[in-house]
């Protein structure tokens, strides 16, 4: 009893350490969103962009932060059709920040409505 009662302390403390990791990445994150790109974006859950032309990132399509090379272009330089804005480049640990707080700020995708006949 003694054993699996330390067993589970010890698996409760392991994901508490891995949500207490995420959510500083996140932060991480959402610094370096705010510091970099707020002058243009709404960085946050909420709020509008200052820059109309500019996307809130709580607005991002599922497509593109999930796209497997959204990752690397934020690590070989993101850039945009924007002539306005400048071109960033992240190294992997805070390109990975980034994407993981824009991740966790999404709005929940719309369910498609089947035509009516």
């Amino acid at each position: 009893m003694m054993r699996c009662l330390l067993i589970l302390s010890t698996i409760g403390l392991g994901s508490s350490t891995c949500a207490h990791a995420r959510d500083e990445e996140q932060q991480h994150g959402k610094e370096l969103l705010q510091k970099l790109c707020a002058r243009c974006h709404s960085v946050g859950r909420t709020g509008a962009s200052s820059n109309r032309q500019a996307p809130p990132f709580r607005s991002f399509s599922e497509t593109k932060l999930y796209d497997s090379d959204f990752l690397q272009r934020l690590q070989d330089g993101y850039s945009s059709i924007h002539p306005s804005m400048p071109t960033f480049r992240f190294n992997r640990d805070d390109a990975e920040a980034v994407l993981n707080y824009m991740k966790s700020i999404q709005e929940p995708t719309k369910p498609k409505q089947s035509p009516q006949r």
